[in-house]
């Protein structure tokens, strides 16, 4: 046999493998011999570089590193699809349907708690991989996508085909994943879905290769079917993973059954879903149907609420934040909710502490409050011990023992000891993060193993640790790499302009927004140090008590010798004067932007709006002028529409940019 030949032999056995394996999930190899034939490939694909293929199963390894994603301009739009919340408006999407296409039927299938792809073939050969992004123009992954077991590198098709479908990260994997990650001391990936948006846009495709990544393909680009039921049959038979849980439905009826037998199996499957999609299921009739900018009128995805779970309240912990703020946190026994395992939830201040009626030893209801933050719904009643009491604030600072103190109209208790070791390192904690001086490298675990040796006790310090690079090397988990690279971060960081630095003081009841609204009003720090309260509450947007509160920052005289310290290290003291534009497209409206741009941040579409008189605001409200919707727009831009808000899309933003 030669060589040639044994090396397709070998190929064929393991895409063969492959495929029995995470399509059908029906294995004839075991892993041992898997492995085995994939090493005798490998060595002749080395031994004979000339017969290398980019559709071989060794490509599924990994190797390629890319500097950066280029950008892809997608053939068709991949559009985002409209959320509903209840089964009330499965009713209202149905009837909406067959007003206008009576004879219209329904696929329903699972929404996969993923991040969308296309797949692009030419003559049955993958030749690109590609990220929703805005819709229009995505990222190029295909080094990555290449590496996904699921994904054929080549299909039974002669032409060319692009298919659609969701990477996603299954449960199995996450746990693996985290117990490697925190045997290595690095952040936790929360839920499925972030794990797998990580890890697909990972440079290496190496790295993405053991994520063990998988998908399911949804959206068939062919001309020849002429339904979605017929269309996802078409893709398993062209190689592709199917999700076999899709349904036809005929009426309103059956698909609000479909949905609560989807969400009763949603615990017990392998991967995360969020919800159910619906589309009619004629293709021919979508166009009749309709498009909104964004979304299709003809699909909907139905959203589950936020699974809850029962689990039992160890105890309370009080909590104190940087500017003296006291917080209850509830500490429960750990349980995994939505893809990833939680065991404490914030309780606020004493107001909602109260509201929730919690009593020692509850059994308590948890939820993730958007799919994402931590809640307490509530104590079950029925299961509370007897004699149980109830728990309430307390009176004294738990890191200093000073009297709390609740200021009139405020809900918050505050510990006022401006020398209590939790407020300063928190103080720390939040100048040197991402919102405020953005200081990478200088993390919690940092700022707290560094005021513990002496080396911090107040801001200015920060800028003195390159005195120290001696003995910082010596400390645990500390190098001479890191801590040089630290460095260098903390001495680029000057360079941040003055409402980074007002952010970072940490002065009650200013945010970044207000940082960077009085930043725009006086643009140095004279001006700030030089202004009354009546200066400031004369700005737009500033009301009493911020006014209150940063004038009487800069009265004190520790924090005015703060300042010139900070001054005399080289920080940045000004915030550059933008010149807003009038008669742009923009002017005088008041702008909503939802979703994720491709091209801009947020910060930095919010910065060219305002520079070109919008007022950017954070809610969509009958006052709301436009909105800008970018990829992944969930519920603004639903609201949008049903106001009947002009919404545009990131390419028409440009375009009126360019105006």
């Amino acid at each position: 046999m030669s060589v040639l030949t044994r090396i397709e032999e070998l190929r064929n056995i393991l895409n063969k493998a492959d495929y029995e394996y995470y399509v059908l999930d029906k294995p004839t190899m075991s892993d041992y011999d898997y492995d085995m034939l994939m090493q005798e490939l490998i060595k002749l694909e080395n031994e004979y570089p000339e017969y290398k293929s980019d559709t071989s199963p060794t490509v599924k390894i990994g190797g390629a590193v890319l500097d950066k994603f280029s950008k892809v301009t997608h053939q068709r739009q991949m559009m985002s699809l409209g959320d509903i919340f209840n089964l009330d408006e499965v009713d209202d999407f149905v009837n909406k349907i067959l007003k206008v296409t009576p004879n219209a039927s329904f696929c329903c299938e699972l929404k996969i708690d993923g991040l969308s792809v296309a797949l692009r073939y030419q003559k049955g050969k993958l030749v690109l991989g590609a990220t929703r992004g805005n819709g229009r123009v995505g990222e190029d992954i295909t080094n990555n996508v290449k590496t996904i077991k699921s994904v054929p590198l080549t299909i039974p098709y002669d032409g060319d085909l692009e298919v659609r479908g969701e990477i996603f990260m299954p449960k199995s994997s996450l746990i693996k994943l985290n117990e490697e990650r925190r045997e290595a001391g690095d952040e936790l990936f929360a839920n499925c879905r972030n794990a797998a948006a990580g890890s697909i846009r990972q440079l290496d495709s190496k790295v993405v290769a053991k994520r063990n990544l998988d998908t399911f393909i949804y959206y068939y680009l062919g001309n020849d079917v002429t339904s979605q039921s017929e269309s996802l049959n078409k893709l398993r038979e062209l190689g592709f993973k199917v999700n076999p849980l899709f349904k036809v439905c005929k009426n309103s009826l059956e698909i609000k059954e479909y949905i609560n037998e989807v969400g009763q199996m949603r615990d017990s499957l392998p991967y995360d879903i969020d919800g159910v999609v619906i589309k009619v299921n004629e293709i021919e009739l979508h166009d009749q149907i309709g498009y909104t900018v964004k979304v299709p009128k003809w699909a909907i995805a139905y959203k589950f609420k936020p699974e809850e779970v029962e689990t039992k309240l160890i105890n309370v912990t009080f909590q104190v934040g940087r500017s003296g703020v006291i917080t209850p946190v509830a500490n429960f026994s750990p349980v995994f909710v939505q893809g990833s395992t939680i065991s404490k939830a914030t309780l606020h201040n004493e107001d909602y502490l109260i509201s929730k009626d919690i009593h020692e030893g509850d059994t308590i209801i948890i939820h993730k409050a958007g799919d994402v933050i931590p809640e307490v719904v509530k104590p079950i009643i029925e299961k509370r011990l007897p004699n149980a009491s109830p728990i309430r604030m307390i009176k004294n600072c738990p890191c200093c023992n000073s009297p709390l103190v609740r200021l009139e109209g405020e809900a918050d208790y505050y510990c006022v000891n401006p020398n209590c070791e939790e407020r300063i390192i928190n103080s720390l904690i939040h100048f040197a993060s991402k919102a405020a001086y953005n200081i990478e490298n200088l993390g919690e675990q940092i700022v707290r193993l560094f005021y513990k040796e002496g080396f911090l006790k107040n801001i200015s310090d920060i800028f003195k640790l390159h005195l120290y690079e001696d003995k910082l090397i010596e400390l645990p988990k500390l190098g001479s790499k890191s801590v040089k690279n630290l460095l260098i971060n903390i001495e680029n960081s000057k360079n941040n302009t003055l409402d980074h630095l007002i952010f970072g003081l940490g002065i009650p009841n200013v945010g970044a927004k207000v940082a960077r609204i009085i930043c725009e009003k006086f643009n140095n720090i004279d001006l700030i140090l030089n202004a009354s309260y009546d200066d400031i509450y004369s700005i737009n947007d500033i009301g009493e008590v911020i006014a209150r509160d940063f004038t009487n920052f800069f009265k004190d005289a520790n924090n005015i010798a703060l300042i010139n310290e900070l001054r005399s290290l080289g920080l940045r003291m000004d915030y550059p004067i933008i010149e807003v534009k009038n008669n742009t497209y923009f002017s005088g409206k008041k702008v909503v932007l939802t979703g994720t741009l491709e091209h801009f941040s947020r910060d930095e579409a919010k910065a060219k709006l305002e520079s070109l008189g919008a007022n950017v605001i954070s809610a969509v409200s009958k006052k709301t002028d436009l909105v800008i919707a970018g990829s992944e727009a969930g519920s603004k831009l639903t609201k949008a529409q049903e106001l009947n808000i002009t919404v545009i899309d990131e390419t028409t933003f440009i375009k009126y940019l360019e105006e």
